[in-house]
């Protein structure tokens, strides 16, 4: 019989703050800090990136919130001490944080800069019962990296990372099956993980408004309302139910990939599928400069209140063609995109293989030869002549919100 699956997730409390505070008493121990008084970490108010990143437990008690405008904030707590971000430092307490982790297990997600899952169940035995191992590792991280995390133990990732998220800072929480009726069901449905905005809009105009009535709900009516896939998933999610492994997470910068922050939030599928557009041919160009094929894209997004979500797909064939990079990357936006605004969209093609080394495929039409034949001269025309010499019509309008091409210093 195998043992239960056993995973913790690692939540450091106000990142990006409680690093810069770190870093600034590390250099001077008689530095204020910036954790016990109203602060945040944020960027120039004048440009897109004017908001809050993080904010102190302080400035909580003033209403101010991670990802509003910097001024908004100010006008809320005028005392508000705001530094800016220095993401060097916080890439290196990231590294430091999963060089402590790694002593636990070798089986480890890092699902973003300061978060991560482990998979514990092959290693708990270890170090002892779980709750005084995840409150061993809360504890040493305070004390040799001088900052704190929220630690949340269960049977899966989902109900590992809604437990993180329970009361904080500095503490840890378990949510077991036992454990789901009382401690989850009661939240409001927008606590669940996967739940935008537009999601819990819909879901309480059919009067359902916590996590508990969502799981009691049938599920082939919530497919209505929400689409298929979305819907089982967040259905699967408000009963306890995800069955994902731990494993390692490719970071964005790996691989081929794009990604731009949007000058204005879009909520509309066709805007979005443009920008997917101009990601795809700075990838597809990379892909076949390097003689190169991929055999799955993901698509990743950033909502306005800054939640990311990914998915990808694995191809029928390995490509390394604009048009079916992009043809699937809006596949996959179209099934787990619920409408939220966003603002970063990227797209990447992994499973990297070498050209050649692909099986030819024999229902490949006589239409997809032509289109990759006209990639490739396109390669060519933009090489000799430069990016800007070929483009397509749809970019030809005054008001798209990105270039024809996202990133042409990376395009080749």
């Amino acid at each position: 019989m195998e043992p239960q699956r056993l995973i913790f997730h690692i939540d450091v409390n106000s990142a990006f703050l409680s690093w810069e505070s770190v870093d600034r008493l590390e250099k001077d121990p008689e530095a204020l800090d910036l954790r016990t008084i109203p602060s945040a970490v944020g960027g120039d108010a004048a440009s897109r990136h004017g908001i809050v990143l993080a904010k102190s437990t302080p400035a909580k008690k003033y209403g101010i919130t991670t990802g509003e405008p910097i001024v908004t904030a100010l006008q809320k707590c005028p005392e508000l001490t705001v530094v800016p971000a220095h993401f060097q430092i916080y890439t290196e307490k990231s590294r430091q944080l999963m060089e402590v982790l790694s002593n636990y297990t070798p089986d480890i997600e890092k699902f973003s800069i300061d978060e991560a899952f482990l998979d514990m169940t092959s290693t708990i035995h270890l170090f002892g019962p779980p709750l005084a191992v995840a409150n061993q590792i809360r504890e040493r991280v305070l004390k040799e990296l001088g900052f704190t995390v929220n630690v949340g133990l269960a049977p899966n990732k989902l109900l590992a990372k809604m437990a993180s998220d329970f009361k904080k800072p500095n503490l840890c929480h378990t949510l077991f099956a036992d454990e789901i009726a009382e401690k989850m069901w009661p939240l409001p449905i927008g606590e669940l993980f996967f739940v935008g905005h537009s999601a819990k809009n819909k879901l309480e105009s059919i009067g359902i408004h916590t996590i508990g009535e969502l799981a009691a709900c049938n599920v082939n009516y919530l497919k209505h309302l929400l689409g298929e896939k979305y819907a089982i998933l967040i259905h699967d999610y408000a009963c306890g139910i995800d069955n994902s492994p731990v494993g390692e997470r490719e970071p964005l910068y790996k691989g081929y990939g794009n990604s731009t922050t949007l000058s204005r939030d879009i909520d509309d599928y066709d805007t979005a599928c443009q920008v997917l557009l101009s990601l795809c041919e700075t990838v597809g160009a990379r892909l076949r400069h390097d003689h190169v094929l991929c055999d799955c894209v993901c698509v990743e997004i950033k909502d306005w209140d800054f939640h990311t979500q990914s998915h990808q797909t694995t191809l029928n064939n390995p490509t390394d063609s604009t048009a079916m990079i992009y043809d699937n990357a809006c596949k996959l936006l179209k099934d787990f995109w619920d409408r939220t605004p966003l603002r970063l969209i990227g797209v990447r093609a992994t499973k990297i293989i070498e050209e050649g080394y692909d099986q030819l495929s024999l229902f490949e039409s006589e239409q997809v030869r032509k289109m990759k034949e006209m990639e490739k001269a396109v390669d060519h025309i933009r090489n000799k002549f430069g990016t800007d010499s070929v483009m397509r019509a749809s970019f030809l309008k005054g008001d798209t919100i990105v270039d024809h091409v996202t990133g042409k210093g990376k395009h080749l």
